[in-house]
């Protein structure tokens, strides 16, 4: 009879979903709130679990991302494909081989407006004395190499390749820790050719960053309000054409464009959990006039909110 250590494990898990509720709820050490661009999403989300560290390779749909990545941790975040249209990143999009990293309590925004493959490493306990660039209050982006940025690709996908094979649990402890010190290296290699570029200066601004946050945290107080732009640029101190490029600059769209997008989304989860009426949810969300509310519904997702409320009903 066979020991439990001796019976095959696997430390990779492979997740799909078509629910944007459901992919919500899987993301794990990051506190994430993220708007679909998309009527229905197609994602799967690969992870590979070892001894400190986690990697997980996602297959994103279009979507704004918000997030704030938990304490006592390092996050590397790289893309593993190469589109002609790259990630808005805190507020700056250039297609150039890209690592953006970030420490406990970090945070981030980005702009996804095609399918992306996304990998990211997280290492637990914090990353300290490899000389890896400090990133206090929000994540930072570099330009390596395209040889680094190819080389932490590689391992990447080498390393869960060899993970997908089910091993003895003795052989899986010995290979997690080399796992673990081959990533290392790779992210000590990319970070080791960085190239100097000056348009890193924008995204890597921690003032600028945390004035987008302080008018992201005003804007969702209260969705179901109208939003007037002097009031809330007077509450920060800003003008309203300041105000406005600096939404324009991380959303990468208008201040109202973006928070109907949002607002419709919203009005969609609460018709799914079986809302009291169509009416009461768009006017909740700001929605007074109703047939244009119903027009746009049904141009994002291809359906009438009665519609989309009659399955939340499970009519």
């Amino acid at each position: 009879m066979n020991s439990n250590d001796d019976v095959p494990k696997s430390a990779l898990k492979t997740f799909r979903f078509s629910d944007v509720d459901e992919f919500r709820s899987a993301i794990r050490g990051l506190n994430f709130e993220f708007t679909p661009f998309v009527r229905k999403i197609s994602a799967e989300q690969t992870i590979l679990s070892l001894p400190g560290c986690d990697v997980n390779l996602t297959h994103a749909f279009p979507r704004v991302v918000d997030a704030q990545l938990v304490g006592n941790c390092t996050a590397i975040g790289f893309t593993m494909d190469d589109l002609n249209v790259p990630v808005r990143f805190n507020g700056s999009q250039r297609a150039r081989p890209v690592v953006v990293i970030g420490s406990g309590g970090a945070a981030y925004t980005t702009v996804e407006e095609v399918q992306r493959q996304i990998a990211s490493v997280v290492f637990r306990p914090e990353v300290q004395d490899r000389g890896w660039p400090p990133t206090l209050s929000s994540f930072k982006i570099f330009e390596v190499s395209a040889a680094g940025l190819h080389r932490l690709r590689t391992v990447v996908r080498e390393v869960l390749a060899e993970a997908s094979d089910p091993v003895a649990a003795p052989e899986l402890s010995l290979k997690s820790a080399a796992m673990k010190e081959t990533l290392l290296g790779a992210v000590d290699d990319a970070f080791e050719s960085v190239v100097s570029s000056r348009w890193t200066l924008g995204p890597n601004d921690g003032r600028n960053f945390r004035t987008f946050q302080d008018i992201r945290a005003l804007l969702s107080e209260d969705l179901s309000q109208p939003i007037y732009s002097d009031e809330i640029a007077r509450k920060l101190g800003l003008s309203v054409r300041t105000m406005h490029d600096v939404v324009r600059r991380y959303r990468g769209m208008s201040l109202h464009r973006y928070l109907r997008l949002r607002r419709l989304w919203l009005v969609r989860r609460r018709l799914l959990a079986g809302a009291d009426s169509v009416k009461a949810v768009a006017l909740a969300f700001g929605f007074w006039h109703l047939s244009d509310f119903s027009r746009s519904y049904r141009d994002q997702f291809g359906e009438s909110p009665s519609q989309t409320l009659g399955r939340g009903r499970g009519q």
